[in-house]
């Protein structure tokens, strides 16, 4: 059986008196590809800055998150980050005036002060993943396109050597073909080791490439099951699928 890695035990969100998220209790194994869909608002990046403990200051919650067996609710965001969660946010958050690779290697700055000497290594990962990034690795982030600033901000959160990569809307605002490029990279990223947890407006694609989902709405996970099962299930199809909705 694999490892259990990430744990929310009855987590919940508030921000003022306004409930965003109710005893949500998800897993997520080493290894393994979870994914979270949902209509907007339903709380999906709630959950995730949750997690991260990243809320905005008017931001509050409870509950419980669990990292490695351990609770992590009283850590800081730097805390997590060091301990091997990472996130990459909605809204990518790169630093436009720096190069690509300046970029990367700032993604691998805690590295860098403990003298890790692999991260170098790392950073050639990166490049053999993304080669598009290789080619533009002097052009500044704020010159590229949608799917390269993408790459970019997945690229800058390998570098820290995550053991759980949590992705925010990885797809969107992207065109057909370069969402379609950026699932395909997160299979590849399952064969290296990481675990994912992926919030997703297009709840079919993110469907194809996870193991287990669970849906959101309102803030409750109304329903959970195997990824197979779940692009199947006619509530599901209705809601998310069936209509084009995510």
């Amino acid at each position: 059986m694999s490892t259990l890695l990430l744990e929310t035990k009855a987590l919940s969100a508030q921000y003022g008196k306004i409930n965003a998220l109710n005893n949500v209790n998800l897993k997520l194994a080493q290894g393994q590809v979870i994914t979270v869909i949902g209509a907007n608002g339903a709380g999906k990046s709630t959950l995730l800055n949750s997690i991260m403990g990243s809320l905005a200051t008017s931001g509050t919650a409870q509950g419980d998150v669990l990292y490695q067996g351990e609770s992590i609710m009283s850590d800081r965001v730097e805390t997590r980050m060091s301990n091997g969660i990472s996130l990459v946010p909605e809204r990518r958050e790169l630093f436009s005036s720096m190069t690509v690779q300046n970029n990367l290697l700032l993604g691998g700055f805690r590295r860098y002060l403990k003298r890790d000497s692999s991260r170098e290594d790392t950073l050639d990962e990166v490049y053999t993943l993304f080669p598009r990034l290789k080619e533009r690795y002097k052009q500044l982030a704020g010159t590229l396109s949608g799917g390269e600033r993408q790459m970019l901000a997945v690229g800058r959160a390998l570098m820290a050597k995550p053991k759980v990569l949590m992705l925010d809307e990885p797809s969107l605002g992207l065109a057909p073909l370069i969402v379609r490029e950026i699932f395909l990279i997160i299979m590849r990223l399952r064969e290296t080791g990481v675990s994912i947890l992926l919030v997703e407006q297009n709840a079919r694609s993110a469907l194809q490439v996870a193991d287990y989902g669970y849906v959101l709405e309102m803030g409750e996970v109304t329903l959970e099951g195997n990824a197979k099962d779940l692009i199947h299930n006619p509530a599901v199809i209705e809601s998310y699928l069936g209509f084009g909705k995510s």
